[in-house]
């Protein structure tokens, strides 16, 4: 098994408080929440903490200030038990979640006695992610209606039978139907932790400090996720080569999950949420049957609440378009890394490549963890995210130039931090401007539109892009998609429309 893909993927004015309670939002409280207060507080820091109802005067600062600042915000952040557990948890599952993961991109994108065409790698795609777009909107009513500490220990506990069972599948039988079914629940699982993860976040952290959360969970998240495939290509390289070297990695994945798994008992049974009262329910598989009938009808409530309210229902609108050109780019990638850039029928080189110019676009990531809590300081998170779609687009003028290595790095570096940095904005308006009772199904959707973006980019992507991957006009028609909806999106209110309780 050699090293393959990993499926792709905040700042405070208040004093930090080890002691104080973390409460969810409540419908009467996210007024308070809104942009007004939100942004406030985002700007007055490079003020001297000034501010007023215009909105507070800020002064621009010096760099050096805002990174001793950042660096504050990060220890204060770190000193929070309940985040530190959480983050554990999310750093060990990602990364087995990365070592499963590495055998899946030589299986279906770089084997050497198969040729990867668009037509092929959509349809892989199509595969992966399809199911879960169908299955996740499941995830967001159990969410809120289950503990989510034990959604990520049963979770994980799940991942590592499963796991294990392939492992066992692998080395006595080899690739078969089951494998691809094993593999595609073991993937549809890790979607349902991460809508755990993202929904539990707000429960750990103060509510100012969700920036900076936002910054590093997913970011890192997807860091341990490519030192995981590291891992596994290193294990691979040290153990016999056929199933047997494909059997360790899996059983080497199994037992982080089983890590992950016992590090979630570190974490209180109620701490993550939901509340109480959504915990009242009768319990058994009657009334399991009962929540799968009202999936549908919460879902839809889920979703009109997250239009109604406004600015949640807008960032994940612009995320869902913003994946859906990122996901055409990542087909893209795949292409010119195996039939562009190396001989086609050199496989090995082929999967060097991309997982060189994959590496580099989390440098891009990286960025993003330092640029968007600075960025921040001088903006609101809606206008963070308009800059970041104009990145995106200065990342697909880039590309158009030249298909060389040098020219793909640097775009690939640029919609890394295009895309990451607006998820961090994004993540953070969602969850301060939706209340816990809705959290769940915000992140079950927010899942759904990725995977189903993703989707819809690999349909476009066996159409409209060439073997080869590299497509002139189909990266300038995205840039345009990107300066549209960057438009679009500015012209949107940044403040959360006040509900009425219901």
């Amino acid at each position: 098994m050699r090293f393959g893909w990993v499926a792709p993927l905040v700042g405070s004015t208040c004093s930090w408080s080890r002691t104080a309670p973390r409460v969810p939002l409540r419908r009467r409280d996210i007024g308070s929440v809104g942009a007004g207060t939100r942004h406030q507080r985002f700007r007055t820091r490079l003020a001297g903490g000034r501010g007023g109802a215009d909105g507070g005067a800020w002064a621009g600062g010096r760099v050096s200030l805002d990174l001793v600042r950042l660096v504050t915000d990060l220890r204060l952040l770190l000193q929070s038990s309940g985040f530190r557990k959480l983050f554990t948890v999310r750093l060990v599952s990602q990364c087995g979640d990365g070592m499963f993961q590495v055998g899946l991109a030589t299986l279906f994108f770089f084997s050497p006695e198969r040729m990867a065409t668009a037509t092929d790698v959509a349809a892989a795609f199509a595969v992966l992610l399809l199911p879960f777009t169908v299955v996740g909107p499941f995830a967001g009513p159990l969410l809120d209606r289950w503990r989510r500490r034990q959604v990520l220990l049963i979770g994980n506990a799940v991942r590592v039978a499963l796991t294990l069972a392939l492992a066992v599948l692998m080395v006595t039988v080899g690739v078969g139907p089951a494998v691809y079914v094993l593999a595609l629940v073991t993937l549809g699982v890790n979607r349902f932790l991460l809508s755990a993860l993202s929904a539990g976040l707000p429960r750990v952290v103060d509510r100012e400090q969700l920036l900076i959360a936002n910054s590093l969970t997913p970011t890192l998240g997807a860091v341990s996720a490519v030192v995981g495939g590291a891992l596994g290509f290193v294990i691979g390289k040290v153990v016999p080569g056929g199933r047997v070297e494909d059997g360790v990695v899996l059983a080497c994945a199994a037992a982080l999950f089983g890590a992950a798994s016992a590090l979630a008992l570190r974490l209180g049974r109620d701490q993550l949420g939901p509340d109480r009262a959504a915990l009242a329910r009768p319990g058994g598989v009657a009334a399991l049957l009962a929540d799968v009938r009202a999936t549908a009808v919460e879902l839809a409530a889920g979703a009109r609440y997250l239009v109604a309210r406004r600015t949640p229902g807008a960032g994940l609108g612009v995320m869902g378009v913003h994946r859906f050109l990122y996901g055409a780019n990542f087909i893209a990638l795949i292409l010119m890394s195996r039939n562009l850039l190396n001989d086609p029928a050199d496989a090995a080189a082929g999967l060097a490549t991309f997982a060189l110019l994959l590496g580099v676009s989390f440098v891009g990531n990286g960025l993003a963890i330092v640029a968007t809590p600075l960025a921040h300081e001088r903006m609101t998170p809606a206008r963070w995210i308009v800059v970041c779609l104009g990145i995106g687009a200065l990342s697909q003028v880039v590309l158009a130039t030249s298909p060389v290595f040098a020219v793909v790095g640097v775009a690939a570096v640029l919609l890394g931090l295009s895309v990451q940095g607006a998820k961090i904005a994004v993540d953070t308006i969602v969850q301060a401007d939706t209340e816990d009772a809705y959290r769940g199904r915000a992140f079950a959707l927010y899942d759904v539109l990725f995977n189903a973006a993703f989707v819809g980019a690999a349909a476009l992507a066996a159409f409209a892009l060439p073997d080869d991957g590299y497509a002139r006009p189909v990266f300038i028609a995205i840039a345009l998609v990107y300066v549209a909806v960057a438009v679009t999106y500015a012209r949107t209110p940044e403040s959360p429309r006040e509900l009425t309780a219901a």
